[in-house]
């Protein structure tokens, strides 16, 4: 069953707490009218996003004086790849374990309005790309929207390992161009299957993602290696 927009709200504002960082304990958050108009929901909307927070003991409402920040969430979900060095293999394996069947359910799961915003994230996407200008935020917001679209629960706990993930990833791939192309006609695809309620088509294109992305990266590494043998 679909979530609420306010469950989806709800987890917005998590992801700004345990992922972005934006807020941490204590801090206060924006006030009802700009934080409303700046997640594009009404007040009623944002004010039971809220609720169902409070309710987990992330947030803390003062009558009077605001909402605030509790707590940041589970400690070893949202530091989970923090002070680590990756193995891209390690990384993109676990992306592959997880983010075709992502797509494979979003596709057949995902409201209208659902596989819309994925659409428009993914055109943002597709133009930082062109651009060559760092993508970061832009391939966290397509990934993290294709998982919520999913309607599976857990997926939403392990979004903070998984935008870890994504933005290490971003990292290793850097001034490469021939994965920059590749990224930008894998997404294409991705869009495309989502777009027609092609679920198989979605999963297939996804994991092509991942296996494109970790050959190349692949690649990338030993050549590094090899250059630094000869030296």
């Amino acid at each position: 069953m679909p979530k609420a927009l306010s469950e989806l709200i709800a987890d917005d504002i998590l992801g700004m707490i345990v992922v972005e960082k934006r807020f941490q304990p204590g801090d206060k958050l924006p006030g009802e009218n700009d934080f409303a108009k700046e997640l594009n929901v009404n007040r009623a909307t944002l004010r039971e996003a809220i609720r169902i927070l409070a309710t987990d003991h992330i947030l803390e409402i003062k009558r009077g004086k605001g909402t605030y920040v509790l707590r940041s969430g589970p400690e070893d979900e949202a530091s989970f790849l923090a002070g680590r060095r990756v193995n891209t293999k390690d990384l993109y394996e676990m992306r592959l374990i997880i983010e075709p069947e992502a797509a494979f359910l979003a596709t057949e799961r995902a409201s209208d309005r659902e596989i819309a915003h994925i659409l428009r994230l993914g055109k943002a996407l597709e133009e930082k790309i062109l651009e060559n200008a760092d993508r970061t935020k832009e391939e966290q917001d397509f990934h993290k929207a294709i998982a919520k679209a999913t309607h599976n629960e857990y997926m939403n706990k392990l979004l903070p390992v998984l935008l870890q993930a994504i933005y290490l990833g971003v990292i290793y791939s850097q001034n490469n161009e021939a994965l920059r192309i590749e990224t930008l006609h894998d997404h294409r695809l991705i869009m495309d299957f989502m777009e027609n309620r092609d679920a198989d088509g979605a999963r297939t294109a996804m994991r092509l993602h991942m296996l494109h992305a970790a050959a190349l990266l692949e690649r990338g590494e030993k050549k590094n290696l090899e250059g630094k043998k000869e030296k």
